[in-house]
């Protein structure tokens, strides 16, 4: 330090042999955040100034432009739409909490960005990628947890319109990535393990490797005590950049349904020929209305429910091709996203009505909400027939 002025009371100085490392413990959507970074940074004058971002989140933070360059061809068929929407979803939420507190979400992270470039200071990136952390967090947890917290984060965030004082007081104190999420912790301890304690200790070692004597860390309040605990210790993070196994039941139910379901087609004509062809009506009607209702619930083309309603008695016995990704391709060649389609997401996605009238977010819908209607279809029209012949 150049001076005997104090440091902010939410920066905590470590000593590590003869370098001195500041942990900037920061609220990501706090005005006073954003001072503390820069106050400390104008009075230790560090050689490396780290932020608790990775690359991807780097870039969708200081590249604005990002949105125009968006390839929805390229999503549908990388079957990425499920994990845009989230984002979108998690972007929208954060969005609506940085409007009532007139602060940018992540504010602190750019500040120390910014002040990295005045300065001269080495910038770190020092989390995980956020891709390998949520397929940790995701990837580890059981079929009911998994459908359980799909759905808790679908219901506190896409429809849920008010932002109340409670919330903005509890989210003060979280991590932005964690935010979300952390008040499931006590139900799935998993998740604060791979979310939490995992980038405690992978945050620790990136601020251990970073050059120079002296060194301020950006970093979520939540984090501070686990990573001055781990700040000490060199500790390997190969164990913790693996991704998890694949499990065998995803590929046993999407060939072994389609199987089951061509089983009872064909042993519907052991029975007589009209009796088959009965059977195969039913699967048509009831898998394409209900993959067509979904894609209609999400305000496509006439010719994208068409799409979808011809599809999805094909795609259902075919393990590899879905009905809302046909459904999507139709909807993006009818209606083909502007460059200002794209350029308005960020304000579209600020309101639930907005996810319905953007063109880009609408196909995500499409995929999403045929797929869901076909899924229904399956589970009606497999019991049906089965007893039909039965």
């Amino acid at each position: 330090m150049t001076d005997n002025a104090p440091l902010p009371p939410r920066v905590t100085h470590v000593k590590i042999e003869d370098r001195d490392v500041y942990l900037v413990g920061t609220a990501h959507i706090s005005k006073e955040s954003v001072e503390d970074v820069r106050t400390t940074v104008e009075q230790v004058h560090p050689d490396a100034i780290c932020v608790e971002l990775c690359k991807a989140r780097h870039q969708a933070m200081t590249q604005a432009d990002n949105w125009r360059k968006m390839d929805i061809f390229k999503i549908i068929r990388q079957k990425k739409a499920v994990f845009l929407l989230a984002q979108l979803i998690m972007s929208s939420f954060y969005r609506r909490l940085g409007e009532k507190l007139g602060v940018q979400p992540g504010a602190e992270m750019l500040e120390g960005i910014h002040l990295a470039e005045q300065t001269g200071a080495t910038l770190v990136l020092a989390d995980r990628d956020i891709d390998i952390t949520l397929k940790r967090v995701w990837g580890y947890l059981g079929f009911w947890s998994k459908l359980k917290l799909a759905m808790q984060i679908l219901m506190s965030t896409l429809f849920t319109e008010k932002i109340d004082m409670d919330m903005i007081e509890q989210l003060k104190k979280q991590d932005q990535l964690e935010a979300i999420m952390a008040e499931f912790a006590k139900q799935f301890p998993e998740i604060k393990r791979r979310l939490i304690d995992e980038r405690d200790i992978y945050l620790a070692q990136k601020i251990r490797a970073a050059p120079g004597k002296t060194v301020v860390a950006v970093i979520g309040a939540g984090h501070v005590e686990g990573i001055q605990s781990h700040l000490h210790q060199d500790e390997s993070l190969e164990e913790l950049m693996k991704l998890p196994p694949k499990s065998i039941w995803p590929k046993v139910f999407g060939w072994g349904i389609p199987l089951l379901i061509v089983a009872l087609l064909a042993w519907g004509f052991t029975q007589g020929t009209s009796r088959g062809f009965e059977n195969i009506y039913i699967w048509i009607l009831v898998t394409g209305t209900f993959a067509a209702v979904g894609a209609a619930a999400a305000f496509a083309h006439p010719l994208t429910i068409l799409s979808a309603f011809l599809a999805a008695p094909i795609t259902t016995i075919h393990p590899l091709i879905a009905a809302g990704w046909v459904a999507g391709i139709v909807q993006a060649f009818v209606k083909r996203p502007k460059v200002s389609d794209l350029e308005d997401l960020p304000e579209a996605i600020s309101s639930v009505k907005g996810f319905w009238t953007n063109p880009v977010t609408r196909i995500l819908l499409i995929i999403i909400l045929c797929n869901l209607g076909a899924t229904i279809g399956v589970a009606i029209g497999v019991p049906w027939i089965a007893a039909r012949l039965v």
